[in-house]
């Protein structure tokens, strides 16, 4: 049967306020999601209760009203940056995690560490991205995706350095601590609090002012243009630097089977035929990258981005950690003050385990010059001349030189935030 044009007429306006609707509809909600459970872990009703309870308490919101800040400390392995990211984990107001992107990693590309494949990396920033938007949502339910074995009623062992976040040792995450246990080492804290429950950490995480997170695995801040453009995380980045030297010197005394051809180029004075440079070129690549972008300061990072030196961190601790938190717009408090007192005058026995924060600071900077024979400062110093100028670095033309010039390796350089 043929239709009437009235009734072909009618069916296409009912189509056309069916699209508005829809797109009226979309448009008209938040691009939010609420952490939902794994069914898979456990009941369908639990599930409900805690999607629910988790959306009532937290309405949508097309952009970040609380105006919580989110910080992202950008580094390489050896750095510092496990130093750096304790001034944020003493703070009462932060919710701190240590390397979420770990679990991504081996998860994904086990192994990662020995692959610069592009396709390998695209997978990893994609999926790390995702993770670190959902974390910064407070949605750590997102993480069971990818912590093996899967967490079983929300619950996990195995939660990478979960010890080395402040938050997770403490009440309400952590029920099991009395007052005498409110500055447990990371190792009791495992021992003392059991498995981790993810809904009491989401819980915690929300009732934080500010999240800040640390990773050693994301190449460049280029990386991360998609979350810093977000308006609705109000991310800022603190990219930690440190001279190629003293990085290349501290990774080969942590990761000596990974690194030992070097170590065996610094016994002997031979260079092994083999020796794997990027272990050395990868991190000056990525530093020059990543800090020209900062550097030339484009729209997108303005008011986002500062560039600290481990050196300069190292010299003064308190005036630098005061220009990090003035950089955030976020009051650092006495617990902060008090840790970097604690914590910057050690001496050589106060820093034994590989993952220590307790050390004389200063010192610490400059112990690479001892360590690292002339002949590997001189290659690292050709193969990494532009950072090493960019940084404000100064190289050493002779052995005598480098044991001499101490921390004057270091020139005086004022990076200002990009405001």
């Amino acid at each position: 049967m043929q239709c009437s044009w009235k009734a072909v007429l009618l069916l296409a306006l009912a189509s056309i306020a069916i699209q508005y609707t829809a797109i009226r509809t979309f448009t008209a909600k938040s691009f939010h999601s609420c952490p939902i459970p794994n069914p898979v872990n456990c009941s369908l009703s639990q599930d409900t209760d805690v999607a629910d309870r988790l959306c009532d308490e937290n309405p949508t919101f097309p952009y970040n009203l609380s105006r919580k800040t989110h910080v992202l400390i950008l580094a390489t392995t050896r750095s510092g940056s496990s130093f750096v990211g304790q001034l944020f984990n003493q703070h009462f107001d932060v919710f701190y995690l240590f390397e979420p992107l770990y679990h991504v990693q081996y998860t994904l590309i086990p192994k990662l560490t020995q692959s610069r494949s592009t396709t390998d990396r695209r997978v990893m920033l994609g999926a790390s991205r995702d993770l670190l938007r959902s974390l910064y949502d407070c949605d750590l339910y997102f993480l069971e995706n990818y912590i093996k074995p899967q967490p079983v009623n929300h619950t996990t062992d195995r939660l990478f350095r979960r010890g080395a976040s402040k938050a997770l040792c403490s009440p309400p995450v952590c029920e099991s601590l009395g007052a005498v246990d409110l500055h447990l080492e990371e190792g009791d804290c495992v021992k003392k609090c059991g498995t981790l429950n993810l809904t009491l950490a989401t819980e915690s995480c929300r009732e934080h002012g500010h999240v800040a997170i640390k990773t050693v695995r994301v190449p460049e801040v280029s990386d991360l243009r998609a979350l810093v453009e977000d308006p609705r995380l109000n991310l800022k980045v603190i990219q930690l630097v440190r001279d190629p030297r003293g990085i290349l010197a501290s990774r080969s005394e942590t990761f000596r089977d990974t690194y030992r051809l070097w170590r065996i180029w610094d016994g002997t004075g031979r260079k092994p035929y083999n020796l794997d440079v990027t272990q050395l070129t990868t991190v000056c690549e990525d530093f020059w990258n990543s800090v020209s972008t900062g550097l030339n300061r484009p729209p997108w990072l303005k008011g986002k981005y500062m560039l600290v030196r481990y050196e300069d961190l190292a010299r003064n601790p308190m005036k630098k950690t005061e220009e990090i938190y003035d950089f955030l717009g976020i009051p650092m408090d006495s617990n902060v003050e008090r840790w970097i007192q604690n914590n910057t005058r050690g001496d050589r026995s106060s820093s034994k385990h590989k993952y220590g924060t307790v050390r004389n600071s200063a010192a610490t900077a400059e112990k690479w010059r001892f360590r690292l024979s002339y002949e590997i400062v001189a290659f690292t110093q050709h193969a990494c001349q532009q950072v090493l100028a960019q940084l404000g670095y100064k190289t050493a033309g002779s052995e005598e030189e480098l044991k001499n010039l101490s921390i004057s390796l270091v020139e005086e350089r004022d990076f200002l935030p990009f405001s």
